[in-house]
């Protein structure tokens, strides 16, 4: 199909060494190496220089010379220099801790707090208040991956406990986070503390912006949604006898064939339906491939979508041979230091050959996470007459796409990049703007309280 051509991939799974600087391993030298890394490599980088200025670029490096200098850890030092990627946007960019400190030792020494501030809890005691409660709210207990938490509400703010941790640094009762009215304070592995906000996308999914997830464990509100927030795979339910409800946490290229399955698997039913919600929340991309099959349930006449060039240098031609061919790398190497479009259309037009006539109204559930190939697939999908986008504006991260990555010459750090930018940029750009929807749904609505007023709105009926 031509959609594939496009070839909006996220590339992350070649790793290049780059050499050229000193084997210093402190944080001064990494930055230098990153920057420069960046300069040569990220299809965005020239284009904001030429938006901002180079005077501002200039004072922006001259501000970092000197924050660089003091650094003694790898995670102090990737969070000074993350800081200094946002100047060039929030997407598709960003450096990663591959070694725990500057020297490059990987051996790291567990610090244990035992007088961090603790709340004594009796579970069973904790259980039966839950159980007694009429309302809803953060209270309960909660779980990832490292940590089982209690969350009760004291005075005027939520606080987390631990109740079990398999991380060494946490104890059981000790405050592990306090979400307040509008913000949370979560407090680390090493009991640094981040101000983040947090966020409940339905009665069992709690995330910290930027952080970490959890979902609830008792009491389980909303029995018939699994948590496909937190496991992040794709879910069919039908929510009544005319709309099904359909969940697309991810469109990584691994959750390819289960999205295929669940829509072949369930076509029948889906086409048996007059609606169709497709919750796309926390959705952060992965690759358009993935999303190819939905097309043809949306479809109602024929869709253009916009193609992208590739800045051609040494790290990402080589990314492009790896999965391209060598035909697409050669074409690259040809021209050093441009945009090269690798297919011969900036625009592709979608077509399928049916259209059905159900479902006939199509809701796609947006909020300020869903970023990438996502934000990929709504300008393709909000070109359908079925199609109308409820919830809020969207990260705002497309126009400079397809990741690659470079390891710093130390090997502390991952660096990460975009090799191409987008054919319509300047006319309609997405990056730090985002996508916004046909229905916006405001914060007097609950997040977990959006799939039940989607529904309703697709239901309505005048009287």
């Amino acid at each position: 199909m031509l959609l594939r051509k496009r070839l909006f991939f996220v590339f992350l799974s070649i790793t290049i060494t780059v050499s050229g600087h000193s084997q210093n391993c402190d944080c001064e030298s990494s930055f230098l190496w990153m920057k420069q890394t960046f300069e040569e490599n990220d299809a965005g980088f020239q284009y904001i220089i030429d938006k901002k200025g180079e005077q501002a670029y200039n004072a922006h490096n001259k501000l970092f010379d000197g924050k660089v200098v003091s650094v003694k850890n790898n995670n102090d030092c990737a969070e000074i220099l993350n800081e200094w990627l946002q100047f060039f946007r929030k997407g598709h960019i960003g450096i990663t801790v591959l070694k725990n400190d500057l020297s490059g030792n990987t051996q790291e020494t567990t610090q244990t707090f035992p007088d961090w501030e603790k709340i004594e809890m009796d579970t069973i005691a904790f259980k039966e208040y839950l159980n007694s409660k009429k309302d809803f709210d953060f209270e309960g207990i909660w779980q990832d991956e490292t940590y089982t938490v209690g969350i009760k509400k004291t005075d005027n703010q939520f606080i987390g406990f631990i109740i079990d941790s398999q991380a060494e640094e946490w104890e059981k009762g000790q405050i592990k986070f306090r979400i307040y009215s509008d913000s949370a304070i979560y407090y680390m592995r090493n009991h640094s503390s981040k101000k983040t906000k947090v966020y409940l996308a339905s009665r069992n999914f709690l995330m910290f912006e930027g952080l970490y997830s959890f979902w609830r464990i008792y009491p389980e509100h909303d029995g018939k949604f699994p948590n496909a927030f937190a496991n992040r795979e794709p879910y069919l339910e039908q929510l009544n006898p005319s709309t099904m409800y359909l969940q697309i946490p991810s469109f990584g290229v691994d959750k390819k064939e289960l999205i295929d399955d669940i829509l072949s698997e369930n076509e029948d039913n889906i086409l048996s339906h007059q609606n169709l919600i497709i919750d796309l929340r926390y959705n952060g991309g992965g690759w358009d491939g993935s999303w190819d099959a939905l097309i043809s349930f949306i479809y109602t006449n024929p869709i253009r979508s916009r193609s992208c060039s590739y800045l051609s240098s040494e790290l990402n031609n080589l990314q492009v041979g790896k999965y391209m061919g060598e035909a697409f790398k050669e074409k690259l190497d040809n021209k050093p230091g441009e945009f090269v479009f690798l297919f011969p259309q900036k625009y592709y037009p979608m077509q399928r050959d049916s259209i059905y006539k159900n479902p006939r109204q199509i809701a796609i559930l947006v909020n300020k996470f869903c970023a990438s190939a996502t934000e990929q697939f709504l300008l393709v999908a909000r070109q359908s007459k079925k199609v109308k986008i409820f919830g809020s504006i969207t990260a705002g991260a497309l126009d400079f796409s397809n990741m690659n990555n470079a390891e710093s010459p130390c090997g502390n750090f991952l660096l990460y990049f975009a090799m191409s930018k987008a054919v319509d940029i300047d006319s309609y750009p997405i990056d730090n703007i985002g996508i916004q929807p046909d229905y916006y749904l405001d914060k007097d609505i609950p997040e977990y309280k959006w799939i039940e007023y989607v529904n309703n709105i697709l239901n309505y009926e005048m009287k």
